[in-house]
């Protein structure tokens, strides 16, 4: 019988609705009495690491989810599945997924509705987590989302819908797999990615989208001896409007690393079109493509890069992989 460890971190998954419509925190979370689902079948041992909302996640607290994880690989613990409010779990997972060696499988799971609304998710994505952590399948995967009935990578899922049940999405690729009631069925290996196994999250790194007609004032705000990095959600394949170039110039000459990915949900940034802003020329100013990643965690890969102790060449290495 396998041993999981789970950690719950709070979020919709371990809220209830209360009086007046809206949803607020228990102090208890309803899923720390379903043990019993598993009985001989699976042990659980459980840790109420925070109650938070989503919103309240920070990168100290998602250094200390993987400090607490690495502690479990001296255990007899043989997987670890984490509850999280579904709004910064994709970030959550991707930091993870990029500090922390893969020893034992690594699941995130979360809710959309309530614990006690109508068709609430929460119970059956914990349980549809908990399979997946078990399965031997799950080794060398990466850390991994499952929401929904669906199997997702950290790198690539994302929160695509407000309320709906199916929100999370990997855009471009696609789920690498699926949960059929007790066992995890996976379609798609997952490449191995470099891990920097970080000591500190520090890092004042800002997330910028770019839109039709924007000019110079937003990155001359930005650029101070108080911002670390910059990453920029461009238009299209990766171009921004001519008029943002002098400043943006002038933060790259101060040595702040500019990371641009695209705003858009699908596809890949690259340097295609050459023109004034175009990708092409951003390359050449020194601005670094994130191929894959969405802002929110280009970001974080920037934060983690930073708080490795590379050079430059090396940081740019890391960030374009």
């Amino acid at each position: 019988m396998k041993t999981i460890l789970v950690l719950h971190t709070g979020g919709t998954i371990s809220m209830s609705k209360v009086a007046g419509g809206s949803v607020a925190p228990n102090e208890k979370n309803p899923l720390m009495e379903q043990e019993a689902l598993f009985s001989g079948k699976v042990h659980l041992v459980v840790e109420d690491i925070f109650n938070i909302p989503s919103p309240h996640m920070t990168l100290e607290r998602m250094f200390q989810l993987k400090e607490r994880i690495q502690k479990a690989y001296s255990e007899p613990i043989d997987g670890v599945v984490i509850t999280h409010g579904t709004d910064t779990l994709e970030e959550t997972a991707y930091f993870l997924d990029i500090t922390l060696e893969k020893k034992i499988p690594i699941v995130l799971t979360g809710a959309m509705r309530s614990s006690n609304e109508i068709g609430s998710d929460g119970l059956y994505n914990f349980i549809s987590a908990i399979w997946t952590a078990c399965s031997d399948e799950s080794y060398d995967k990466g850390v991994l989302v499952v929401m929904n009935d669906e199997i997702h990578t950290a790198r690539y899922v994302t929160k695509t819908h407000t309320t709906n049940v199916a929100t999370f999405r990997t855009p471009t690729f696609g789920p690498i797999g699926t949960i059929a009631k007790e066992r995890a069925f996976f379609a798609k290996e997952v490449l191995p990615q470099e891990v920097c196994d970080v000591s500190s999250v520090k890092g004042n790194v800002h997330v910028v989208k770019a839109y039709a007609g924007m000019g110079e004032r937003m990155f001359e705000l930005l650029n101070t001896p108080e911002t670390d990095g910059l990453v920029i959600e461009a238009l299209g394949a990766g171009n921004l409007p001519p008029e943002t170039l002098p400043a943006l110039q002038k933060m790259l000459d101060n040595g702040i690393p500019v990371v641009l990915v695209s705003r858009c949900s699908n596809g890949i940034a690259e340097d295609i079109y050459d023109y004034a802003g175009g990708g092409v020329g951003l390359k050449k100013m020194g601005v670094v493509f994130a191929r894959g990643l969405n802002g929110p965690k280009a970001r974080i890969r920037l934060i983690v890069g930073l708080n490795s102790e590379k050079n430059p060449a090396e940081l740019k290495e890391f960030l374009e992989q």
